[in-house]
């Protein structure tokens, strides 16, 4: 055997190795996955994908494209846009998702966009709005490290400019943080990234709309033509078939939902009220197998978790049950508030459990709630509206359009059930997606200890819903 000298062994090993490093991703194939990079954003993509049907916008987006090519698909994540440029350029990755569009950089390509927002300055609600750019000369502004707000912030020509501070502090929702605990004077960013923050910090305000929309695409390495060419046909066929508008709905749907105050009582509410609940919540998680934080969520929209609460029409509870449910459930006093939560999420559960299979989680869920508040007749009356308004009776975002007809006469008069307020159901359901939001953020995953034989075996798949989903 051919033995080299020692002497040789380190530089020819270093050589091998920088050789390595240089080779580049053969195109996705039938013994190549597709290779996507993600950045570390949580607008879009979950910190933890373990949601059943709720991975996060770019990953299901991206599962979908795969598919059509008929390959496996690998996910990368990087900390920021630059560092997703830079995997493109060498060749470590195909694609990049969810990526600001930029003006021609090197070695990188675009597909069609995927989603338009405005650009804004950010500032704490308590400030007055800026009509001027020149009441910007001098301010402070924070960006993240290479901001795509750059650009629209040189093109304001103000004279003298703003103080440009580049943070890393890691995405856009945290920037907005620093404005809402007055750590920076004011903030660039995009609208749906301020969608999100104020939903976790109501002290947000705009300041001033920025000229041009920023889109998010897909970036590509420049020499792959081929996959280019499959992106544009596969952006185009989502916008058109409805996939797009399904999943930025499914993402993106209810964030604007709340206001400012009712974000800060429900803020203060989770300080004051929720740790008297919060055991039972995971009690009930443990009989059910349904997130607490989505049941926590579903009690603060039904009461304000007050164990006293009562409607004009009879309900009572925190988790405002009837008479009627209440029996079925086997409850014995409603105003108390360990007996309402367990009985609430049992009958969420069982909702869910009506659902025909054609359902999919998370619409699964949501269906369950807007039910909770209309009553399972009413949304299977819905659901036969659905295909003669050529909607789809399975999807939330067709069936969102359809329940607030249940108010009219024309749709309710055909009914058994007879009258609904199906437009309050779907508030209802916005409402509780965006309080389980914030309660995902602040309060952490239950795992419920080994059942013993006196708990419920594992609730059915159907209706399992952890995290997101």
């Amino acid at each position: 055997m051919l033995r080299l000298p020692r002497l040789l062994c380190g530089p020819l090993l270093l050589i091998f190795a920088l050789l390595a490093g240089c080779t580049r991703l053969p195109p996705p194939g039938p013994d190549q996955p597709l290779v996507v990079g993600l950045p570390a954003d949580p607008v879009f993509q979950q910190s933890v994908p373990d949601s059943e049907g709720m991975d996060g916008f770019s990953r299901d987006l991206v599962k979908d494209f795969a598919s059509e090519l008929g390959v496996e698909v690998r996910f990368v994540t990087h900390s920021n846009h630059a560092a997703l440029t830079d995997q493109l350029r060498k060749g470590k990755i195909h694609m990049a998702v969810a990526m600001p569009v930029r003006d021609n950089p090197p070695g990188v390509s675009y597909g069609p966009a995927i989603i338009e927002t405005r650009q804004l300055i950010v500032q704490h609600a308590s400030s007055l709005p800026l009509d001027n750019p020149e009441r910007l000369a001098e301010r402070e502004i924070s960006v993240l490290p290479d901001s795509a707000q750059l650009p629209a912030l040189q093109a304001l020509a103000v004279d003298p400019p703003p103080r440009i501070v580049v943070r890393n502090v890691g995405d856009e929702t945290e920037l907005f943080a620093g404005v809402a605990r007055r750590r920076f004077d004011l903030a660039a960013g995009d609208e749906l990234h301020f969608d999100v923050a104020s939903n976790f910090h109501p002290d947000l305000g705009i300041a001033m709309e920025l000229p041009d929309k920023l889109a998010y695409a897909w970036a590509l390495q420049a020499d792959m033509k081929d996959l280019q060419e499959r992106v544009v046909r596969f952006v185009e066929k989502v916008h058109q078939d409805g996939t797009l508008r399904r999943l930025k709905d499914r993402y993106f749907g209810h964030i604007k939902r709340l206001d400012a105050r009712g974000i800060q009582g429900f803020l203060d509410h989770v300080r004051t009220r929720l740790p008297n609940y919060r055991h039972v919540f995971q009690e009930a998680q443990e009989v059910t197998g349904i997130d607490w934080r989505l049941l926590a969520a579903l009690g603060y929209q039904e009461s304000k978790w007050d164990p006293l609460a009562t409607s004009p029409t009879g309900v009572r509870g925190l988790m405002m049950l009837t008479a009627e449910t209440a029996d079925r459930l086997g409850v014995v006093n409603r105003l108390d508030g360990r007996e309402s939560i367990i009985a609430g999420a049992k009958y969420l559960a069982m909702l869910m459990d009506e659902l025909p299979d054609e359902i999919r989680q998370p619409d699964r869920l949501w269906f369950a709630l807007a039910a909770y508040n209309l009553g399972m007749g009413h949304m299977r009356g819905g659901r036969r509206f659905a295909p003669g308004l050529k909607l789809d009776p399975n999807l939330w975002v067709d069936m969102k359009e359809v329940l607030p007809l249940l108010s009219r006469p024309e749709y309710y008069e055909r009914l058994k059930s007879g009258r609904a307020r199906g437009g309050e159901a779907v508030i209802l359901v916005e409402n509780i997606r965006n309080y389980y939001d914030v309660l995902s953020r602040f309060e952490p995953i239950y795992t419920p200890p080994t059942l013993g034989p006196d708990k419920k075996a594992q609730p059915d798949k159907k209706r399992k819903t952890s995290a997101r989903g």
